[in-house]
């Protein structure tokens, strides 16, 4: 299975950090931010990963390379050289989808810190391979800064999923009961897109690599019930402030 990281913008509400230095590369806990991700995602045997660039692109692909140190392939899909070049997540896809193949494939943020086990996106991508969904998102509790949430969970879905597990010290939510068995649904309680998940490349099929947003495009497939959900209660941070940045990096150090 193969990834998408996803690391074009400019990471505003970063500013002025991400001015000169590409937000994905920002240290936390002895480590790029992207760095969590990508070795997540290799430990979870995704070794094969996608990277869009836009904002300070040439930066990001030369202190990444070619993947090589990480035990991974790493390739480029480059939408420009500036922030105004990024193509939003969507559009971002689209672009991206020649290097990703006919597969399904893993999307994640590149700003996010958690320790999720990308290895639970193994089944929920035997399903939507096997044509029963088109897509799966991994879902958490609203965060402070997101508590009006952005979809729920309907269940009746996916068995066959994880507990969730918060090792260490430092972990923002308690572990739960088995992740999964769910459908997305627009229906309250609502939860937060954990910016993780599984989508099929068919989904994209026809359009164009220009600049649109993954949802609210894709609710379209939510409503038509080929959308599967499960809920992460371990570690989850999305960056997206120097103050988060520097929260987080407390914790991990």
């Amino acid at each position: 299975m193969r990834a998408l990281l996803l690391a074009a913008g400019r990471g505003q509400r970063m500013r002025p950090l991400s001015d000169t230095v590409a937000k994905p590369l920002l240290p936390a806990g002895g480590r790029r931010l992207i760095e969590w991700q990508i070795d997540a995602m290799v430990r979870a045997g995704i070794a094969d990963i996608v990277i869009n660039t836009a904002h300070l692109a040439a930066q990001i692909e030369e202190a990444l390379g070619d993947g090589t140190h990480y035990g991974a392939r790493l390739r480029y899909s480059r939408e420009g050289v500036h922030a105004g070049d990024a193509l939003e997540t969507l559009g971002g896809i689209v672009k991206a989808l020649p290097l990703l193949g006919a597969e399904p494939f893993v999307i994640a943020s590149s700003d996010i810190v958690t320790d999720f086990d990308y290895a639970q996106l193994a089944a929920p991508a035997a399903a939507i391979a096997r044509g029963d969904l088109d897509a799966h998102l991994v879902l958490v509790e609203n965060p402070p800064y997101h508590p009006q949430g952005d979809m729920g969970m309907m269940p009746g879905m996916m068995p066959g999923m994880i507990p969730g597990t918060v090792p260490g010290e430092g972990a923002t939510f308690a572990p739960g009961p088995a992740a999964g068995t769910a459908l997305v649904t627009r229906a309250a309680p609502l939860l937060t897109y954990a910016n993780i998940g599984v989508l099929a490349p068919r989904l994209f099929a026809g359009l164009a690599p220009e600049r649109a947003r993954l949802f609210p495009w894709l609710y379209a497939s939510v409503d038509r019930g080929r959308v599967g959900a499960q809920r992460w209660q371990g570690r989850w941070w999305n960056v997206g402030t120097p103050q988060d940045l520097a929260m987080v990096d407390k914790i991990l150090r």
